[in-house]
C-alpha cells in the first residue's frame, strides 16, 4: 500500500473512538447520567480541548488530515440513520388525553427561549457573529438552538428511571414530540436564509421544502403503508434494503432542495409505518449498528471543532459561556415549568417537566454542527453552545433524582414499560 493510504490510519481512528466513546458512556452510567454525556465528553477530550492541547502529537497521529474526511462522513451516515430513527420513534399520538396541557407547556417551552434567544443573539451578534452573516440568520439560528428538546435522550432517562408509561413520562414525550417538530421546521429556515442568495432565492427554498413535506406525507406515506403490510412477507435484509435506501433518497432530495440532508433522513422516518414486525427487527438493526459504531465519529467530528482552551483568550467568552447558560435554563426549564404549573400540575411535577424540556443532548450537537457548516456562527460561540448542550444534558438526571425523592418511581403502565422499539441510544 501507498503511504498515502488513509485506510491503516482509518482502522485505527475507528475503534479507538468507539472504545473510547464506550468506555465514558460505561463511566457515566454508573453516576446515573445517559450515555449520551458520556460520549458528547469523550468526545471533547479526544480534540483540542484535552488531547490535542496535553499531546498533540498523538491526537495528529490518531486523527491525521488524511483520515478526517472519511471519520466525518462515516459520522454523518450515522448521523442520517439516526435522525430517520428519531422521525421513525416520534409519536404524535401521545399527545392523546395530554393535548391541552401539552400545547400549553410546548408553546411556552418553545415561544419563551425563541424569545430569550432573539434577545441574546441581539446582544452577542456584534461580536461573536461572523463576517458576512445576515442579523437574522443569526438571531433566528440562536434562537432555535436555545429551544432544542432531546427527544431520543428524553425517551432513554424515562425508560431508565421506570417514568416511561407514567402521567409525567406521558406528558413529556407528548411536548418533546412537539418540541422537535417546530424546531426542525424553524431549523429548516434558518437553512432557506442563511444559504439563500437573495429573498427570491430563499422563498423558492422554503415552498419546495414545503412541496417536499407534503408529497411526503400525502403520496409516500400511503405508498409506504401498502408496503408495510407486504413487507413482514420479504426477508429482513431486503427490508433493511429499502429503508436505509429511502432515507438516503429522501435524505439526498432535501439537500439539492437547499435544507440540509438531515431534514429529508428525519421526514423518511416520520412518514414511514411503525407497523409490521419486518420494519421493527430492521430499525432495531439499523439502531444497533449506528449508535454504538457510526455515532461516535460524529461525537469525535464534534470534539474536534471544539476548543474549550481557546476560550480563555479573553474573560469575558466566558462571561458569555455564562449568560448562554443562564438563558439555557431561564428559556426551557423556566417556560416549560412555568406552563405546566400554571395547568394546575403541582410544582415538583412542574420542575420535573422542565428538567426534562431542558435535556438538549445529541439533538443540539446536530443543530450547531448545522450552523457550523453554515458558517452563521463561528468557532468560538459554537465551542460555548456544545458546553451548553453538555451541561444542560447532565443536570436533566440528577435534577430529577432531586425532585422525585421520597416518590416511587419505579413504577410502570402494564402495557407501556420498556416498548421495543424506543430509542436505546443517546
Amino acid at each position: 500500500m501507498s503511504s498515502a493510504d488513509p485506510l491503516p490510519a482509518l482502522l485505527v481512528a475507528v475503534p479507538v473512538v468507539i472504545l473510547a466513546c464506550q468506555a465514558g458512556a460505561a463511566v457515566c452510567r454508573r453516576f446515573g447520567q445517559p450515555p449520551v454525556v458520556g460520549e458528547i465528553a469523550t468526545g471533547i477530550l479526544l480534540g483540542p480541548s484535552l488531547l490535542g492541547w496535553i499531546w498533540p502529537q498523538a491526537q495528529h497521529a490518531l486523527f491525521p488530515p488524511s483520515v478526517l474526511p472519511y471519520t466525518s462522513v462515516l459520522g454523518q451516515l450515522g448521523l442520517l440513520a439516526f435522525m430517520f430513527l428519531v422521525g421513525l420513534e416520534l409519536d404524535l399520538k401521545s399527545l392523546r388525553g395530554h393535548t391541552r396541557v401539552a400545547v400549553a407547556v410546548s408553546q411556552a417551552g418553545m415561544l419563551l427561549p425563541l424569545a430569550l434567544g432573539a434577545l441574546l443573539a441581539i446582544a452577542m451578534y456584534g461580536q461573536f457573529a461572523p463576517d458576512g452573516v445576515g442579523r437574522m440568520p443569526f438571531t433566528l439560528f440562536m434562537a432555535v438552538a436555545m429551544s432544542i428538546t432531546a427527544f431520543p435522550v428524553l425517551a432513554r432517562i424515562l425508560i431508565d428511571r421506570g417514568l416511561y408509561g407514567t402521567p409525567l413520562g406521558a406528558l413529556a414525550m407528548a411536548c418533546a414530540a412537539v418540541d422537535d417538530v417546530v424546531a426542525w421546521c424553524l431549523l429548516a429556515l434558518v437553512v432557506a436564509l442563511a444559504t439563500a442568495g437573495s429573498p427570491m432565492e430563499a422563498a423558492t427554498t422554503a415552498g419546495l421544502a414545503v412541496a417536499f413535506t407534503l408529497v411526503m406525507l400525502y403520496a409516500v406515506r400511503p405508498l409506504l403503508a401498502r408496503w408495510s403490510a407486504r413487507a413482514d412477507r420479504a426477508g429482513d435484509a431486503a427490508v433493511l434494503v429499502a429503508l436505509f435506501s429511502g432515507l438516503s433518497l429522501s435524505a439526498l432530495a432535501t439537500d439539492l432542495i437547499g435544507v440540509h440532508a438531515l431534514f429529508g433522513a428525519f421526514l423518511f422516518g416520520v412518514v414511514t409505518p411503525r407497523t409490521g414486525q419486518r420494519i421493527e427487527a430492521s430499525a432495531a438493526r439499523l439502531r444497533a449498528f449506528t449508535v454504538p459504531v457510526l455515532l461516535p465519529l460524529f461525537f469525535v467530528h464534534t470534539g474536534l471543532r471544539t476548543d474549550i482552551g481557546g476560550l480563555t483568550a479573553a474573560p469575558e467568552l466566558w462571561l458569555w459561556t455564562a449568560a448562554i447558560l443562564l438563558v439555557a435554563f431561564l428559556g426551557k426549564w423556566g417556560g416549560a415549568a412555568g406552563a405546566a404549573r400554571a395547568c394546575g400540575r403541582p410544582w415538583r411535577e412542574a420542575l420535573s417537566i422542565g428538567a426534562l424540556m431542558n435535556c438538549r443532548g445529541l439533538t443540539e450537537l446536530v443543530v450547531l454542527n448545522v450552523g457550523l457548516e453554515l458558517g452563521v456562527i463561528g468557532p468560538q460561540l459554537f465551542t460555548m453552545l456544545v458546553l451548553m448542550a453538555l451541561v444542560t444534558t447532565a443536570i436533566t438526571s440528577p435534577a430529577l433524582t432531586r425532585l422525585r425523592a421520597g416518590r416511587e418511581v419505579s413504577r410502570r403502565a402494564p402495557v407501556q414499560a420498556e416498548p421495543e422499539n424506543a430509542l436505546s441510544g443517546p
